[in-house]
């Protein structure tokens, strides 16, 4: 049943590309994408298991909660409900769900169809980055150098070759932004109904993250130029919907509990001690204080790496994925400003999530591996401005999403070689 389960994800890995791109954009993302599909599953085997680079183990808790969820299912019936005491559960459900559902239908541990998963949804964010970057602007060359990029980016590479839910919450937050720069562009009633979904897992991914994503998306849905009565009537129906949907988690130690719970939580000089402490800790002069030494903490947040600094084989290896992130952020300044004159709405979208987030982080570093995995999706939408300025021509003034329905999942028709580029 494993082996079935790598199978079905290879499968659908090929569909997704065949609806996602037109027939000769197809055949240059495909063999890019399984490489990248086989490198996790071959990392997975050689590297991580063994644990050959002094990789972290989080990923051995959340197996265990979602084989302890398995045998729950297994004894007392499929449900959504769990053994786990709920304080374990909290901020990684749905991947511990997704992984206890694969060891269920396999009848024990399933690592390789777990993984397989995995990095299926890793492929999956490659599109949508691929997408993301047409939308604001980038050349068909540039977006495929992206692509590319990031499907082979060591660090993102390692942590989707397992486990973790770092892959998870990089597909979600990047998604909610791509729905929120295209609905600036033209309104969709899907669009807002899948952020909402996007949103939704990520309260159950990296609760905080909601607030990160949230603003940005609610400006993409008042930004967009159409349907002005249709999209006021949305937005105030969304609102209420959400509002008695999280009054429950409010209420009773949920949403905003758990979203501030894991910030605090990250601040503290507790946690800040005990991540310090590991190989590749860090600590500053900051009299306890999470906002002391902020542009020092910036810095780490954003640069570390150095390629001075000593740590474990995974963080020396992790200097080499930050020499092309130096480049990629100088390269990020010239596109901010070919943005700032041609397209500011999709600019402020981008800065509305990337800034907020550079700035949290910074206040809950302790652990430059810890920081390096958890501001991946801080690289990620930083280096579509990167793709802006790789481009040949500059991006129109108001380019507009092609005349096929728009990407409001990854199922979405491809429609005719002209529009696949578009978007």
């Amino acid at each position: 049943m494993e082996y079935l389960i790598v199978a079905a994800a290879v499968i659908t890995l090929v569909f997704l590309v065949s609806v996602s791109f037109d027939k000769q954009a197809a055949w240059h993302v495909l063999p890019v994408l399984l490489a990248a599909f086989a490198a996790r599953i071959v990392i997975h085997v050689a590297v991580v298991r063994p644990d050959a680079v002094g990789y972290g183990g989080d990923y051995l808790g959340y197996e265990a909660m979602s084989l302890e969820t398995a045998t729950f299912w297994q004894r007392e019936g499929f449900q959504f409900a769990t053994s786990v005491p709920a304080e374990r559960f909290d901020s990684v459900a749905l991947p511990c769900y997704v992984f206890a559902i694969l060891m269920y239908l396999c009848g024990g541990p399933a690592p390789l169809a777990c993984v397989a998963v995995v990095a299926l949804i890793a492929c999956a964010l490659c599109i949508v980055m691929y997408r993301f970057a047409r939308l604001v602007g980038a050349d068909e060359r540039a977006a495929f150098v992206l692509l590319a990029i990031t499907a082979f980016s060591p660090m993102f590479l390692l942590c989707t070759s397992d486990t973790f839910k770092d892959g998870f919450n990089a597909f979600l937050v990047v998604g909610c932004l791509y729905l929120a720069v295209s609905n600036a562009r033209r309104f969709d009633i899907r669009k807002p109904l899948t952020t909402l979904a996007l949103l939704w897992g990520l309260l159950n991914v990296r609760a905080y993250m909601v607030f990160m994503c949230g603003v940005p998306s609610l400006l993409g849905l008042m930004g967009s130029r159409s349907a002005m009565f249709t999209r006021v009537l949305v937005v105030s129906a969304g609102l209420l919907v959400s509002g008695l949907f999280f009054a429950g988690y409010v209420d009773d130690d949920g949403f905003v509990d758990s979203a501030l719970g894991q910030l605090e939580f990250g601040q503290s000089e507790e946690a800040r001690r005990s991540y310090a402490s590991q190989g590749s800790g860090v600590l500053f002069e900051d009299s306890g204080r999470a906002w002391g030494s902020l542009l020092p903490k910036l810095l780490y947040t954003l640069l570390a790496p150095f390629p001075w600094a000593d740590g474990s084989a995974t963080l020396q290896l992790a200097k080499i994925e930050t020499l092309v992130w130096y480049f990629m952020l100088y390269s990020a300044v010239r596109g901010a400003r070919l943005l700032w004159r041609y397209d500011r709405r999709s600019l402020l979208i981008l800065l509305l999530f990337i800034v907020p987030s550079t700035i949290a982080y910074a206040t809950t570093v302790a652990n430059v591996g810890l920081i390096f995995r958890q501001r991946m999706p801080i690289v990620m939408l930083t280096s579509l401005l990167s793709a802006v300025a790789w481009s040949r021509r500059q991006p129109a003034a108001d380019i507009e999403e092609a005349s096929r329905p728009p990407l409001t999942a990854l199922s979405s028709p491809s429609g005719s070689g002209r529009a696949a580029g578009r978007d």
